[in-house]
C-alpha cells in the first residue's frame, strides 16, 4: 500500500538524482544472476555428492560445515569477504564481492535441499537402472536428479529468495552507488541497499522511495518463482 504509489516509469527507469530506483533495480538483477551462476552449479553439486556418494568421513565433515555455514550470521559472511577480497585481493568494493558473499549464503541452502529431495527419491529407481548396467555416476544424473527436479527447483528459488533480501553482506562488499552498471569490479546499487538507505533518512520523500523499492524486490522474487516455476512445469511434462 505504501509503495504502489511510487511505481511509475521515471521510478523504475531513472538513477538516484532522478528520483529513480533504476540502478538498484540493475545491480539487484545482476547480483541474483551472477550469484546464482557461482552458488547454484555449486550447490547441486555438493548436495548429490551427499546423497548418492556420502557414506565417508569426507561427507561428514561436508555436512557439518553446510550446517555452520547455514546458520552463520550474514554479517559475519560480509566481513569475512570485505577482508580476503575486497582489501586483499581486489582492492575495492565489487559486484564480485558482494556476489562471492551471497553465495556462501546461497550454496547451503542448496546443497541441503538438493541432497534432502535425492535421498526421497525410492531406491528401486536407482536398483533398475543400475540391474541395466548403467553406470552410477550416469544413473545419478540421468535418473534421479530428473525425478528430484521438483525439489531441485523449490530449494533454488528458496535460496534465491534468501539471497535477494540480504543487506549485511552488501554493506561489505559493493558499497553501493547511484549509477547504472560500471563494471564488475566496481561498487553497485542494489535494492536492499536503497531500502536501507532510504528507510534511514528523515525526509518522508526518501522514505517513501524506500517504500516502493521494497516493492519492487518483492516482485522480483515473485517473478523470479513464477518463471521457474512455468519452465521447470514444462519440462517435466516433456
Amino acid at each position: 500500500m505504501r509503495g504502489a504509489p511510487q511505481i511509475s516509469l521515471n521510478f523504475l527507469t531513472q538513477s538516484t538524482s532522478g528520483g529513480g530506483i533504476g540502478p538498484a533495480i540493475q545491480g539487484t538483477l545482476i547480483l541474483i544472476g551472477l550469484t546464482s551462476l557461482i552458488g547454484i552449479p555449486i550447490g547441486i553439486l555438493s548436495g548429490v555428492y551427499l546423497a548418492e556418494f556420502g557414506n565417508n568421513k569426507y561427507a561428514a565433515t561436508m555436512r557439518t560445515v553446510n550446517d555452520i555455514l547455514t546458520e552463520f550470521p550474514s554479517i559475519v559472511v560480509g566481513i569475512t569477504v570485505y577482508g580476503v577480497i575486497v582489501i586483499a585481493l581486489i582492492g575495492e568494493y565489487s559486484a564480485i564481492a558482494g556476489a562471492v558473499a551471497l553465495s556462501f549464503i546461497l550454496i547451503p541452502i542448496v546443497a541441503r535441499t538438493t541432497e534432502e529431495s535425492l535421498k526421497l527419491v525410492p531406491n528401486n529407481v536407482r536398483e533398475a537402472s543400475l540391474a541395466l548396467g548403467v553406470h552410477k555416476w550416469r544413473t545419478t544424473l540421468s535418473v534421479v536428479l530428473p525425478a528430484a527436479k521438483s525439489g531441485l527447483v523449490t530449494g533454488t528459488l528458496l535460496a534465491v529468495a534468501r539471497i535477494a533480501g540480504e543487506t549485511a553482506p552488501l554493506i561489505m562488499t559493493i558499497l553501493g552507488n547511484r549509477y547504472f552498471f560500471q563494471g564488475l569490479t566496481q561498487p553497485m546499487a542494489a535494492l536492499p541497499l536503497e531500502i536501507w538507505r532510504d528507510s534511514l533518512q528523515p525526509q518522508v520523500s526518501l522514505q517513501a522511495q524506500g517504500w516502493g523499492a521494497a516493492l519492487i524486490l518483492i516482485l522480483i522474487v515473485l517473478s523470479l518463482n513464477i518463471a521457474v516455476r512455468i519452465a521447470s512445469r514444462g519440462r517435466l511434462k516433456k
